[in-house]
C-alpha cells in the first residue's frame, strides 16, 4: 500500500464512529475489501502476531483489549494461507464459541464476511472458507470431542475459563496437519494449573495488553473502570492482562492485602515515613513508605513514594517531599548502611523533622512477621492500591527468605519499619492503645 493510502488510512481511524460509519457505507465494495485486508494498520501493536517460530501464541490480556478481534484477524490470515486449512475454534463452552468467536461482533462472521467468501454452518458447527478452508467449533468442556480430528491450527478462547484441562492436552495432539502447526490462545489470564502450564512450555510466546490500549473504547468507562479496579489484583487481572500468583508459604497472601483495603482514612494521631536506604547508587531502590497510627488504634499505610536508581541526595529529597504532604512526625531510617551518612544526607536535603536511626539484627523476613501478624488480626489498612509495594510483600516468605520482584523487598522493608515505629514495641509486640 502506498505512503498516501496509509495516511489515509491512519485518518480514517480517527473518525468518531458515526463519521466513519458515514464514509464507509460510501465506499464501493472493493474500496471496502481493501480496507478490511488492511487490518496490520487498524490493528494496535497488542493485536498483531509475535514473530519468530513459535508453536503457541499466548495473547494474555484485559477485558477490551481487542482478544477476539485479534483472534479472529489471525484465523481469517491462517484461512488464507492454507487453502484447505483444517481449523479448531476452541471455547470454554460451546455456546462460547458459536456466540462470541463466530457470531460475535468481532467473531469470524463480522470480520471475514466482508471481505472472503464464508459460510457459517450452525447446525454442523463448521465455518466454511471460499478456498476450501473450514473452520469447526469445539467446547473445552467436552474434550473427548476433540481427540480424534487433525488441524493445522488452532484458536482457543478463554483458556483460565476452562474446566478440563484435558481439553488442551486432546487440541495440542491434533495439531499434526501442514509443515508449520499453531495454535492462538485469547484469555484474560487467571491463576490455574492449566495456565500455568501453557505458559511454561518451550514454543509458547507470551504477549500482552491492557484495556486502556484499545483506543476505541469509550474513554468514561476506561477511567471508571481504573477508577474503581485500578492498582487491585482483580483490576490487575482483567483490566492490565497480569497473572499474579501466591508465593508458597507468602507473610502477605494476596487475599489478605486486598481484605485490607479501605477507602477512607479517619483521624490520624501520628503519621510517619519509613526509608530504607540503597546501598550504593543506581541500584535498588530507595523504600520510602509513609504509614499513620488512626485515632482508632489502626494502622494505614498512606502513601509509597519509593525511587529507583536515584542519587542520595534526590532520594532524600523524595523522602523529605513525601514527609511534606503527608504532614509526618518524622523519619524512621535503617541505618545499617551507614547510620551517619543517612542522616547527613537527609539534613542536607533541609529534613527539619526529627530522624530516627534504627539498625536491623534480624533478617528483613524475621522482621516482617509482626508486621504481618497485624495484616492477618485485621488492624493494618491499605488507603488504596500500592501495586509495587503490594508485590515485595506477597514475596516475603515466613521463616525467611523473599521470592518477590528485584533484588530486594526495600518497599517492604520501609513499610515494616514505619508500622513497627507506630504499633510495635521494641520487642515486636502489638501496642494495645495508640499513642
Amino acid at each position: 500500500m502506498s505512503g498516501a493510502g496509509k495516511e489515509a488510512l491512519r485518518r480514517l481511524a480517527g473518525l468518531g464512529d458515526a463519521e466513519r460509519a458515514r464514509l464507509v457505507g460510501s465506499l464501493s465494495e472493493t474500496s471496502v475489501t481493501v480496507l478490511e485486508r488492511a487490518w496490520a494498520l487498524w490493528a494496535h501493536g497488542g493485536q498483531l502476531p509475535p514473530p519468530g517460530d513459535w508453536r503457541v501464541w499466548l495473547l494474555q490480556a484485559g477485558r477490551g483489549f481487542g482478544k477476539t478481534r485479534a483472534g479472529a484477524a489471525w484465523v481469517r490470515a491462517m484461512a488464507r494461507a492454507v487453502p484447505e486449512a483444517r481449523i479448531a475454534l476452541v471455547g470454554a463452552t460451546i455456546e462460547d464459541a458459536r456466540k462470541v468467536m463466530v457470531e460475535g461482533p468481532s467473531g469470524i462472521v463480522a470480520v471475514t464476511g466482508a471481505v472472503d467468501a464464508v459460510v457459517w454452518r450452525p447446525t454442523s458447527g463448521e465455518v466454511r472458507f471460499g478456498n476450501g478452508a473450514v473452520a469447526s467449533i469445539y467446547s473445552a468442556s467436552a474434550p473427548e470431542k476433540l481427540r480424534g480430528p487433525e488441524h493445522h491450527f488452532a484458536w482457543a478462547d478463554e483458556l483460565a475459563k476452562w474446566s478440563a484441562p484435558t481439553a488442551w492436552d486432546n487440541l495440542t495432539m491434533g495439531l499434526r496437519l501442514g509443515t508449520w502447526p499453531r495454535v492462538l490462545v485469547t484469555t484474560t489470564p487467571r491463576t490455574t494449573a492449566l495456565m500455568r502450564q501453557v505458559r511454561g512450555a518451550p514454543g509458547t510466546v507470551v504477549t500482552g495488553g491492557r484495556t486502556r490500549d484499545n483506543e476505541a473504547l469509550p474513554a468514561a468507562f476506561v477511567a471508571a473502570m481504573e477508577a474503581s479496579y485500578g492498582g487491585t489484583r482483580l483490576g490487575r487481572q482483567e483490566l492490565d492482562g497480569e497473572l499474579i500468583e501466591d508465593v508458597a508459604g507468602a507473610l502477605w497472601p494476596r487475599a489478605l492485602l486486598e481484605r485490607q483495603r479501605v477507602r477512607e482514612v479517619p483521624e490520624l494521631a501520628r503519621v510517619v515515613v519509613g526509608v530504607d536506604p540503597p546501598a550504593g547508587v543506581g541500584g535498588d531502590a530507595c523504600g520510602i513508605v509513609a504509614a499513620g497510627l488512626g485515632r482508632d488504634g489502626q494502622g494505614y499505610v498512606l502513601e509509597d513514594a519509593s525511587v529507583t536508581g536515584a542519587s542520595p541526595e534526590r532520594w532524600a529529597q523524595a523522602v523529605v517531599a513525601c514527609a511534606t504532604r503527608v504532614s509526618a512526625e518524622r523519619v524512621v531510617a535503617e541505618a545499617n548502611q551507614g547510620g551517619a551518612m543517612v542522616e547527613q544526607v537527609l539534613r542536607a536535603a533541609q529534613a527539619e523533622l526529627p530522624i530516627r536511626l534504627v539498625h536491623a539484627t534480624r533478617g528483613k523476613a524475621a522482621r516482617a512477621e509482626p508486621v504481618a501478624a497485624l495484616y492477618e488480626r485485621g488492624r493494618v489498612w491499605h488507603a488504596r492500591a500500592f501495586p509495587a509495594l503490594e508485590d515485595e510483600l506477597a514475596g516475603l516468605v515466613a521463616g525467611g527468605g523473599y521470592e518477590g520482584p528485584g533484588r530486594s523487598p526495600d518497599r517492604a522493608d520501609a513499610c515494616v519499619w514505619a508500622l513497627t515505629a507506630l504499633m510495635l514495641d521494641r520487642q515486636g509486640e502489638a501496642r494495645v492503645r495508640a499513642v
